[in-house]
């Protein structure tokens, strides 16, 4: 474990932040190294050093290292952005998760259109959109709205005559 490991004489990131002593059983040493003095400004600035000391001592000591880490990215996610912090971090993973999602079904029913005509000389040629007529309940004038750079959205527009 990190905290049973003998320290040099240099106090802690944590001890340095708040200028004390380091002590040999300073809470904060094992998870602030002295060579890291913006991660623990981080998460003072967030959370305060009383809450880190209080959440800390409330952890069981083998994951308290987990405790910190997720301690110091959702510091770091809400000085980003200080109104969602991490959780529109999470939202724009989600986000792109399901809009992969998406793609990938597009892709999965264009390869099993291709793959039941007789020849992949004829499915190259069609155009991805035509040979999606039918599938996922799509009449022929749904059109997919394409993003800059990120490929085929779920959103579909109407064309305006039939």
């Amino acid at each position: 474990m990190r905290s049973q490991e003998p320290r040099a004489s240099s106090s802690c990131a944590a001890c340095k932040f708040m200028k004390r002593r380091c002590t040999l059983n300073c809470l904060f040493a094992p998870y602030f190294r002295a060579d890291e003095p913006k991660k623990f400004a981080k998460v003072h600035k967030v959370f305060g050093a009383s809450n880190v000391t209080k959440i800390l001592n409330e952890v069981p000591e083998p994951q308290r290292q987990d405790a910190v880490n997720s301690l110091v990215f959702e510091a770091e996610e809400r000085l980003k952005d200080p109104v969602y912090g991490c959780i529109g971090a999470i939202a724009s993973l989600q986000d792109k998760m399901f809009q992969l999602q998406h793609d990938l079904a597009v892709a999965k029913a264009r390869l099993a259109r291709c793959s039941t005509r007789t020849s992949y000389a004829s499915c190259s040629t069609t155009s991805p959109f035509s040979m999606l007529d039918g599938e996922f309940g799509m009449t022929p004038f749904d059109i997919f709205v394409v993003d800059q750079g990120c490929g085929l959205t779920n959103e579909f527009r109407q064309h305006p005559f039939p």
